[in-house]
């Protein structure tokens, strides 16, 4: 495939995974109390007054949570027809859902207060021109919030297969096919480094561990669940910020939270803090 991908439509069709909504608005209450926890905001809405877009709603679970956090006015966005479809006849009284290409959104420069951008980027086919337009839009003290996979990740997360992104196009689709799960590989996902460079011209505040150590207060369960999250957050919360460090090259997904001017987290303080991350 490679150079001759081409736009991911009618994705809810053949991804059911965004239809589940109990997952989807799990998702969104650990997006929210992520972006609350940065804007030192509390309460029932968090996201009062501000304006805010999900990119890549799909059929627009967490675009609804968005805006029931109180937002004055909450935009969901995708070329997914079918999903938007479904989003405008359950959730179009409190969501303006467009069918908008992310590398034209359809705001003037600066008016968006937040914008939500959740493991979208390896489905589309130029992530780092959608990352400038998300820029462009992204008000002076406006916030970005990115999920983003990691190519390192050992398993692929669509499709469950170990090593999945790790290979290169032709053999990944070989490998799908064999798995009888899809008939190509389309994800094209990055590692920390080409990601780190995919969020130049931004300043970001990684969210990962805080969420992985605190799950609770971020509402993040889904991430570890069970017995295994009980010892992974026994294990987090107890190691030294240096040796978290060195596991971020392998983490299978970063939460981030990105800004154009030099903001900071406004939130409590937490047991595994925020960390910088330094774009390329």
């Amino acid at each position: 495939m490679g150079s001759q991908r081409q736009a991911q439509l009618e994705y809810s069709e053949f991804q059911a995974a965004m239809l589940d909504e109990a997952k989807r608005r799990r998702k969104a209450a650990k997006i929210i109390a992520v972006l609350a926890h940065f804007l030192g905001r509390t309460g029932e809405a968090p996201l009062a007054g501000l304006t805010v877009a999900d990119v890549g709603c799909s059929a627009g679970f967490i675009a609804d949570e968005l805006a029931a956090a109180g937002a004055a006015r909450t935009f969901g966005l995708d070329i997914d027809v079918p999903g938007l479809r479904k989003a405008d006849a359950r959730f179009g009284e409190r969501v303006e859902f467009v069918c908008a290409d992310g590398t034209a959104l359809p705001f003037p420069d600066g008016s968006i207060d937040v914008l939500v951008f959740n493991h979208i980027y390896e489905h589309v086919v130029d992530p780092d021109a959608i990352m400038a337009e998300m820029r462009r839009v992204l008000a002076p003290t406006g916030v970005l919030y990115l999920g983003l996979g990691n190519r390192l990740g050992i398993i692929e997360p669509h499709y469950k297969l170990p090593f999945l992104s790790y290979l290169p196009p032709a053999l990944a689709d070989r490998y799908v096919r064999a798995s009888g799960r899809a008939d190509n590989y389309y994800e094209r996902f990055r590692t920390r480094r080409g990601l780190r460079r995919m969020v130049r011209g931004f300043r970001v505040h990684d969210y990962t561990f805080p969420v992985l150590a605190t799950p609770e207060r971020f509402a993040g369960g889904e991430l570890f669940p069970g017995v295994a999250g009980k010892v992974a957050r026994a294990v987090l919360g107890g190691m030294p910020r240096a040796a978290l460090r060195a596991l971020l090259p392998l983490v299978p997904t970063y939460l981030w939270v990105a800004t154009i001017g030099d903001l900071r987290p406004a939130g409590m303080p937490l047991p595994q803090p925020p960390d910088r991350v330094r774009p390329l």
